[in-house]
């Protein structure tokens, strides 16, 4: 596992020490960075879903286990596999941080040259770069947080592509049906999907109007 998550690790600490600093990019190779830190995030949520599984899966086996030792063991590796699930929430909360990042100053950079602009993008310091990858390496700054912090450093406003970074208030909606779907409240998956597909509708609708 070390092995897989060891060329994730410092990805944006580098963007300070390169040659080339990440502000004076081309939207071209801010897009190879976006793709490459897109295809880690990836990787992080796919393993991060084979754990839970794997989890459920001893779960279920220890509450038919009847000996002891087996039951132990099982447990055992119920807390190795949430200690990495962990682990990787950490990985992955950067990872998302970083591609936020990225994805927003690579459209800096296109408005910029679709200008006619060339050089370093103005709204972006190496003061602002080590803010940010202050916030990136905090565990206690999650990617919506980070994403409110961000579009105030580079004053680019939260509506900027709203739709392609982040949640929207509509994918939220999303997330309290699942929620209410952990809790009980809705059993039916039918029902909820109807739910869920209704409320992101209405939340267009009304955007639209």
């Amino acid at each position: 596992m070390l092995q897989e998550l060891e060329p994730l690790f410092g990805f944006f600490g580098s963007f300070l020490n390169r040659r080339k600093p990440l502000s004076r990019m081309t939207s071209r190779e801010l897009r190879r960075q976006e793709l490459l830190l897109g295809k880690d995030r990836t990787q992080l949520l796919n393993r991060i879903s084979k754990l839970a599984t794997e989890k459920q899966q001893l779960f279920e086996r220890g509450s038919t286990e009847k000996s002891p030792e087996v039951r132990r063991t099982l447990a055992q590796e119920f807390e190795l596999k949430t200690t990495e699930q962990l682990m990787l929430g950490r990985q992955l909360n950067i990872r998302s941080k970083e591609m936020i990042t990225v994805s927003r100053l690579r459209m800096l950079r296109e408005n910029a040259e679709r200008a006619g602009q060339s050089g370093r993008l103005g709204l972006v310091s190496d003061a602002d770069i080590l803010k940010l990858s202050k916030l990136i390496e905090s565990d206690a700054v999650k990617a919506e947080v980070y994403q409110e912090r961000l579009d105030e450093i580079l004053s680019i406003g939260a509506a900027a592509d709203e739709g392609a970074v982040g949640l929207s208030e509509a994918g939220k909606t999303v997330m309290q049906v699942w929620e209410k779907m952990d809790q009980g409240a809705i059993t039916d998956t039918q029902a909820a999907y109807d739910e869920a597909d209704r409320s992101v509708r209405q939340r267009h609708a009304a955007q639209e109007a």
